[in-house]
């Protein structure tokens, strides 16, 4: 799985965050990770639409499918939400994402990424923002 610059310290300080907060955090994860699924599906390129019928979503606590990261599973944290690509019958989604000698680059994920990162995290940021409110209100 790839790490963005500062994630390390974000986990460790979402790890740190009580069991409410992360109730209120879940959903937002979740619908965050759908919205840049949905971005992917509609990027991806489509010859037989194997690509984009492989899009999931995995949400925390979850497990990916063991196809998705190295051919091994991951079991997410309960602050992780996670977008894979792929199935045992089709495996190529890095290949068209960068390419290879034979084969240009068709990019899908890192756009769709880049297109709906700031919606996710202001989304993300609503939430953690009412679990502590909610917290601190004693609701």
């Amino acid at each position: 799985m790839s790490r963005l610059k500062g994630s390390t310290d974000l986990e460790r300080r979402l790890l740190a965050i009580p069991l409410e907060v992360l109730a209120e955090l879940r959903p937002a994860l979740v619908k965050g990770a759908q919205d840049i699924a949905d971005a992917m599906e509609q990027l991806a390129p489509e010859d037989t639409g194997d690509l984009v019928n492989t899009i999931s979503v995995t949400g925390p606590g979850g497990t990916t499918p063991a196809y998705a990261s190295g051919g091994g599973s991951v079991t997410l944290a309960n602050n992780q939400a996670a977008v894979t690509v792929g199935s045992p019958d089709m495996r190529h989604g890095h290949l068209q994402e960068f390419g290879t000698v034979n084969h240009e680059a068709q990019p899908f994920m890192r756009p769709a990424f880049r297109l709906k990162k700031a919606k996710v995290m202001a989304r993300i940021s609503r939430a953690v923002a009412k679990a502590i409110k909610n917290a601190g209100d004693g609701k």
